[in-house]
């Protein structure tokens, strides 16, 4: 449809994917080297400069792959969580998807066959097969990035420097998928389409004392009852420092950009300061 087209053509100019005559630009060129959405390429690529490649590679699998969380037997749904809670991270659900794979890794090198593998999945309601499709499509990206020759740095999960390198990896790509909780209860507000959103089942963050004001999401579901998947907490400096201003100026009004108007407004005099000590 002519709508999706030009929607498409829009976003990839948002991720400066496209010069000023609507062909891919520099950036989009390697962008489109990546067998991966507009987002997650423009993300593996601002993780170079932020030196966290390592892992948004991962991350880039995990999302790619089929989901790992498997749905659990009636009656066993209290114990998967259990179970999955240990993979748990403070961040939010990205951090939590390279706890479970990094988890599996080990479960790999520590075992000796296939089936300790499918065993230790199973005690912990994980997909075998989805986390070995990481695996594989992991490997894949290491093979590009080594072809384009990007850089790829040394892990470093769990550093409060790596947690904010991913975040902001993250919004590098993922800026227009961005929502804010308008009541305090989960309901979320997306900025770009107005719609509201509830944290899918799967998330960390679902059914937890303290849920994020302002998140950043992979993907929205209508069809799974208006839910956003795979959530992350972010703060609105965090944002507004790295968000397209053409973009932000194109948001429909709403209280939310207000709030973020306020940050730019707080952040301005700052800025220009830093400036003039340049």
């Amino acid at each position: 449809a002519p709508e999706s087209l030009m929607q498409a053509l829009e976003d990839l100019d948002y991720l400066a994917a496209l010069d000023n005559d609507g062909n891919l630009s520099e950036f989009g060129i390697i962008m489109s080297e990546f067998p991966l959405d507009p987002q997650l390429s423009k993300s593996i690529l601002a993780s170079c400069e932020f030196e966290c490649v390592d892992e948004m590679l991962t991350i880039a699998a995990m999302v790619t792959a089929p989901n790992c969380f498997l749905h659990a037997p009636p009656g066993t749904e209290e114990i998967a969580l259990t179970c999955w809670r240990k993979f748990s991270h403070p961040a939010g659900d990205h951090f939590t998807l390279i706890n479970v794979f990094n988890a599996f890794k080990e479960a790999s090198a520590n075992s000796t066959s296939q089936c300790n593998n499918e065993k230790w999945c199973r005690d912990y309601f994980l997909s075998c097969s989805a986390l070995r499709m990481a695996e594989i499509i992991r490997a894949e990206l290491v093979e590009i990035m080594k072809r384009i020759e990007l850089p790829i740095s040394e892990p470093d999960f769990g550093s409060k420097e790596n947690i904010l390198s991913i975040k902001k990896s993250l919004l590098s790509g993922y800026f227009m998928h961005i929502a804010r909780d308008v009541d305090g209860s989960g309901n979320y507000l997306m900025l770009t389409h107005r719609q509201v959103a509830q944290l899918h089942p799967f998330s960390s963050y679902y059914n937890t004392r303290k849920i994020p004001e302002w998140v950043l999401f992979h993907e929205f579901s209508i069809s799974e009852d208006n839910s956003i998947r795979v959530v992350s907490e972010i703060s609105p400096d965090l944002f507004m420092e790295l968000v397209p201003q053409y973009y932000f100026s194109n948001l429909p009004p709403s209280e939310s950009k207000d709030i973020l108007q306020e940050v730019i407004n707080h952040l301005s005099p700052v800025s220009t300061m830093k400036e003039e000590q340049k």
